[in-house]
């Protein structure tokens, strides 16, 4: 499944996956306890694939993000904790995005990203190479 479909919303605990639309708002079903819940389009909501990181130069896909902790991680839950200190969070998140801008990414954030980062590999939402579907070049022999 896509970040396209993975929501958080604002007061709400964890991630929700989009199950339908309605006319005021949507479905959602909770990752934690697959309980479904309707969601009004004034909720603040936040679909992961729009989430991006500041980094000193320019913003970074969550996505990307989410890859590289999968990658150091070898696809198993972070070891970092999100309850862990504020310099182990910083710490263990230099060594997954060396250039993010320590003055925009609070612990707090790299706290939700670990969380998230938990959730998902916890339900194996973490495959990417299906929704990366880059247009191959066409090289000069095949014409």
């Amino acid at each position: 499944m896509s970040l396209d479909k993975v929501l958080s919303i604002g007061g709400k605990p964890g991630l929700y996956k989009l199950i339908a639309q309605t006319r005021g708002g949507f479905v959602a079903e909770s990752l934690i306890d697959n309980k479904r819940i309707s969601v009004s389009v004034q909720n603040n909501i936040s679909i992961l694939s729009e989430i991006a990181i500041y980094t000193l130069t320019e913003e970074i896909p969550l996505k990307q993000v989410l890859k590289s902790i999968k990658e150091k991680e070898n696809g198993e839950q972070a070891s970092v904790k999100p309850k862990d200190s504020k310099d182990k969070l910083e710490e263990y998140f230099f060594n997954v995005l060396p250039d993010y801008d320590e003055d925009r990414v609070y612990a707090s954030d790299i706290k939700k990203i670990i969380q998230w980062y938990n959730l998902l590999q916890k339900h194996d939402m973490l495959d990417f190479s299906d929704s990366e579907e880059e247009p191959e070049t066409v090289s000069d022999e095949e014409e």
